[in-house]
This record gives structure tokens, C-alpha cells and sequence, in this order.
């Protein structure tokens, strides 16, 4: 069971290059649309943005986060076809150290936004995956949670 929602998992991060992004602004969700990669194991999830942005100030204070990646094409059969990824975890900025290899990795997905992540201003988040929730076929949800 488990491999076959990692397999999901892959088959959807493979194909969707963006993700919302969940974060808590005084007490109320704050959703953004971020590009995002995520490591082989899928226990990291990476995505970049810039320190001045309000979804930064928030992860400051609130590092718990939830992304959304979906397949869904806003037509009727996406109820039966589309496959939902929700995303529950914790962010944190790489060390030095750290950031080469997953910046790498996310250059690899979205190479077009290396001119972004080469500003000063761009910070690389780490998501550490706590839980996978996959919505396949409108209601069927499985979970995997990551030791």
C-alpha cells in the first residue's frame, strides 16, 4: 500500500509543476501558488521565494504549512480523473550546506526561475513532509504518514 501512494504521489509531482501553499497570517489561512520540486524519497518538498513576501513573514512565525498539488483541469470528469495531493509539514531554510544539492534539485523541475533563485532576495524553503493525504476518484483518500 504504501508504495502505491508514493507512486501516485510521483505520478502527480511529476506532471504538476505548481502548488498552493498554506500558511497562517494572524490566525487566518493564507494560500499562495508556488513552483515546487521535491526530493527523490519525497520527504523534502523545495519551492523559493522572495524574504520580503507576506508568505515568508509567516513562516517566520508559524513554520507548520500545507501544500495542495492537484490534477484537475476544471472540467466535469476531473470528479472521477483528478488526483489531489495535500501536503502537511514543517519548513525551515536549508543550511548552506543543505542548499546547493536541494537548489539543484529544484532547478532540475523548474529550470526558468533560475534567475530568480539567483537573487539575493530569493530564500529556498524546505518542507519536512510529517503526512501525505491522496484524494483519488472525488472520495477515495489514503494516508502515509513519513516516520
Amino acid at each position: 500500500m504504501q508504495q502505491e501512494i508514493q507512486t501516485a504521489i510521483r505520478d502527480v509531482f511529476d506532471r504538476e509543476h505548481l502548488a498552493v501553499l498554506a500558511t497562517v497570517n494572524d490566525g487566518q489561512p493564507y494560500c499562495s501558488l508556488v513552483a515546487f520540486a521535491s526530493s527523490s524519497d519525497l520527504k523534502e518538498i523545495y519551492f523559493a521565494t522572495r524574504r520580503d513576501t507576506q508568505k515568508f513573514r509567516n513562516i517566520q512565525r508559524q513554520p507548520q504549512v500545507s501544500l495542495l498539488v492537484d490534477t484537475r483541469n476544471n472540467r466535469g470528469i476531473d470528479f472521477q480523473d483528478a488526483v489531489a495531493v495535500t501536503v502537511l509539514g514543517k519548513v525551515r531554510e536549508p543550511t548552506s550546506l543543505e542548499r546547493l544539492e536541494r537548489l539543484n534539485t529544484f532547478l532540475e523541475k523548474v529550470p526558468y526561475l533560475r534567475e530568480f533563485t539567483d537573487s539575493e532576495d530569493c530564500a529556498l524553503m524546505v518542507v519536512n513532509v510529517k503526512t501525505y493525504l491522496v484524494v483519488s476518484q472525488f472520495e477515495d483518500v489514503r494516508e502515509w504518514h513519513i516516520m
